[in-house]
């Protein structure tokens, strides 16, 4: 690789860990794809540096904010979700793996990832968009936490995202909290699917190859971004994270786009 793409990877984990901190989408939602749209490293790779970078930007937030007593983590609820999303984390990375073998064409895998995340980001969209009109939940029964962790994780592993925007919907609906709660919420469950994922992809040896040089810098942007995020969400209001979120929202579905028919 060219000094000004590991440039543009160094940018993109920081840019892309800094929104993740301030919205809790984790950063893995607008690494890939975007990573995804250069087409200089397989599927899988960037999928793999991509949730490496939220495992340390997720990790960085959650333990900062415990130790300096600014978590709104709720831990009754977030325990059983985050303990489901450790299971999906391995039960997505499985899917991932099964289907990057069974295609000879690796670039059909790109396009499913991309095809998902647009589907799936046009729907967080459109409730986001319409979320005041929409009864929510307080859902406590730590079964069914476990069960929609599940859900959560199996997603942000297939897609190699961390969590993503399906995270703060679900959490919005199931649980009614608020903007900021739903951001830290989300980081504590792909926290635990990211670690899940990484240990199933060292144990099972499907690490595939790149530049470790790009894993440190990928790694340490990430932390930085996330350090850099959390100061900004805590000057933000409510409502202006709501804001970005929307337009990041938007950006993705357009890098997805871009990406369904580059990989086609």
């Amino acid at each position: 690789m060219n000094l000004y793409l590991y440039i543009i990877f160094a940018a993109v984990s920081f840019l892309a860990s800094v929104a993740g901190a301030i919205c809790g989408i984790g950063g893995g939602v607008l690494i890939k794809p975007i990573l995804d749209a250069f087409g200089v490293l397989s599927v899988s790779t960037i999928s793999f540096l991509s949730s490496c970078t939220v495992l340390s930007m997720s990790c960085y937030s959650v333990v900062k904010a415990k130790l300096s007593g600014s978590s709104l983590v709720d831990i009754k609820t977030g325990t059983p979700l985050a303990i489901g999303a450790a299971l999906g984390g391995v039960a997505g990375k499985l899917m991932f793996q099964y289907l990057s073998n069974l295609s000879e064409n690796k670039n059909q895998v790109g396009a499913v990832q991309a095809l998902c995340l647009l589907v799936i980001t046009l729907g967080t969209l459109i409730y986001t968009l319409k979320k005041d009109m929409i009864h929510t939940h307080h859902v406590s029964n730590h079964l069914i936490c476990i069960l929609i962790g599940l859900v959560l994780g199996i997603f942000s592993s297939f897609l190699g995202i961390g969590g993503g925007p399906i995270n703060l919907v679900v959490l919005f609906f199931f649980f009614s909290m608020d903007t900021k709660t739903a951001a830290q919420n989300s980081l504590y469950i792909i926290l635990f699917s990211q670690i899940a994922s990484l240990i199933n992809t060292l144990a099972t040896g499907n690490v595939p190859e790149f530049g470790i040089e790009l894993l440190v810098i990928m790694v340490l942007c990430g932390i930085l971004g996330g350090a850099a995020g959390r100061i900004v969400n805590r000057r933000m209001e409510a409502s202006m994270v709501n804001q970005l979120f929307i337009g990041l929202m938007v950006v993705i579905m357009l890098i997805c786009v871009y990406n369904i028919i580059q990989f086609i």
